[in-house]
């Protein structure tokens, strides 16, 4: 049984996956004032969260206002997370890869040109990340699960409880875990990354109509999803196109090659002005990404970013996928 700090793997219980039995224990420990404690280190519980679609604060809630058994955990979490053994055996899979190993890529997905534009504007597109099958069989479950005939325009803009602006609240379901965990697509990720011990997101999809007299975009509009505090430590997203995207369907929109002077940028700004509240598109040009279905966008993070109003005809389809280390590091401030 392998050692990660000091806390030994076991796959205890009926979900199967790392950490989670000695998650539960130390909190089950912390109410019963047991002393001397292990803790799971937080970058795993933070990915165990993740990958099982269980909130943070409502599982340790849960974990501190309860008496509940390791047994009644794990159907808590079935009743409220999204448990998929496709991401679980992906987690325990990345779990016990050695991180002292030298890492050798499987297969070279972008060749050096696509590398330079990389490094110079700070974006890349993945042609053909999927098939256009797997794409049209994800628009069909994104569409069926809140009530969207693609042929009828009407109910592209009714409500619904899963809708959120243009966010649909959909994180699991086979063909959403076979779009991410495709090898194509991981692999971009680990050639950008330099390292195959990355964990996949539990992101969301985006449904985007177009604009009428009595529907307008509602955001959101050019942003940054990391904190502004210098310096700015290296990530990546992601955004897989299900349907074709023209420039003026409501298309992924960036200020490229931001990465490379954003840190000049907020010293030239002082502590006095909040970036987030500025209007870039003052200072700087935005660059729609028109792409086919099954296209995949990966951008750093350090690129104002954002979804534009869709002033075509046909509503604009993404599902968010992301691969980051599991020992990612993160700003303790947010600015």
């Amino acid at each position: 049984m392998k050692n990660t700090g000091s806390v030994k793997l076991n796959k205890e219980g009926v979900i199967g996956i790392f950490f989670l039995k000695e998650i539960w224990s130390y909190y089950d420990g912390l109410r019963n004032n047991v002393q001397n404690l292990e803790q799971v280190e937080w970058k795993y519980m933070n990915a165990v969260f993740n990958t099982l679609g269980i909130g943070l604060e409502p599982t340790l809630k849960y974990l501190m206002s309860s008496s509940a058994s390791f047994e009644d955990f794990e159907i808590w979490i079935k009743n409220n997370g999204t448990v998929s053994e496709k991401m679980i055996s992906h987690f325990n899979s990345i779990i016990l890869k050695d991180s002292s190993e030298n890492f050798t890529s499987e297969e070279k997905i972008f060749n050096e040109s696509d590398i330079e534009q990389w490094n110079k504007k700070g974006f890349i597109v993945l042609k053909n990340a999927i098939s256009k099958e797997d794409c049209q069989l994800s628009v069909d479950f994104i569409c069926n699960k809140i009530d969207v005939d693609m042929h009828n325009k009407e109910t592209w803009y009714q409500s619904h409880p899963l809708k959120q602006g243009i966010m649909i609240q959909l994180f699991n379901s086979k063909i959403l875990d076979q779009n991410r965990l495709s090898k194509r697509i991981r692999l971009a990720f680990e050639q950008l990354w330099n390292t195959n011990r990355l964990l996949v997101s539990m992101d969301r999809v985006s449904f985007n109509p177009p604009e009428t007299d009595y529907y307008k975009f509602p955001g959101p509009n050019l942003h940054w999803d990391v904190s502004l505090k210098q310096p700015i430590p290296f990530g990546i997203q992601g955004l897989l196109y299900l349907t074709d995207t023209k420039e003026d369907q409501g298309a992924f929109t960036l200020i490229p090659e931001f990465h490379n002077k954003i840190g000049d940028w907020l010293i030239q700004l002082g502590s006095e002005v909040n970036p987030r509240e500025l209007n870039l598109l003052d200072h700087f040009k935005e660059k729609p990404i028109s792409g086919n279905a099954g296209d995949l966008i990966i951008w750093n993070h350090c690129l104002p970013h954002g979804s534009r109003p869709n002033n075509s005809i046909s509503p604009r389809i993404v599902q968010y996928i992301n691969y980051q280390p599991i020992d990612l590091e993160y700003q303790n401030d947010w600015i």
